[in-house]
């Protein structure tokens, strides 16, 4: 009798630690707002760290330390190109540098801000994003935008990098 209840307990403990295994989500958050006032776009990146220093070093065959205390100035500038070449804006059909305004580490995120200015008017908002897409085929990259109080979204993957906002 004990052992069949002893056996009983490891499946049921084996399951149910089974079916509590940590599942690591593949996601970016993006938001893009657009200030008329300031002729001006302002871009929030929210990327997993650990994610964005496997992408770097997978590109550049390079270990990389962003977001930690061994992060280097080469470092910071690999992932300036990065971004730059995997985050493309569009606006009304022209590409648009971003200026990289700075960064900071919340727990296991990397926040980066960026801008873009001499923004007039935004008729199309065209949005290329392929960050992190060559580490997992899971990767999603979520575009979060208010464009003259106008709240979009957008949902960019490795088959489905890119979008259009109106």
């Amino acid at each position: 009798m004990q052992k069949i209840v002893r056996n009983t307990l490891l499946i049921v403990l084996f399951v149910s630690m089974s079916s509590m295994a940590a599942h690591k989500f593949y996601m970016s958050i993006y938001q893009i707002n657009y200030a008329p006032q300031k002729k001006m776009i302002q871009i929030t990146s929210r990327i997993f760290i650990d994610d964005l220093n496997d992408a770097l070093e997978k590109k550049y065959h390079k270990k990389y330390f962003i977001g930690t205390d061994r992060e280097t100035p080469e470092d910071e500038v690999a992932m300036k190109k990065y971004l730059s070449e995997k985050f493309i804006l569009k606006l009304n059909g022209t590409a648009k540098p971003m200026s990289f305004l700075s960064k900071e580490v919340d727990t296991n995120v990397l926040v980066c801000y960026f801008k873009i200015t001499d923004v007039s008017k935004i008729n199309k908002l065209e949005i290329e994003n392929s960050a992190l897409t060559e580490l997992n085929d899971e990767q999603q990259n979520i575009i979060q935008a208010n464009i003259t109080g106008e709240k979009q979204s957008l949902l960019l993957t490795s088959e489905n990098f890119k979008g259009m906002l109106k």
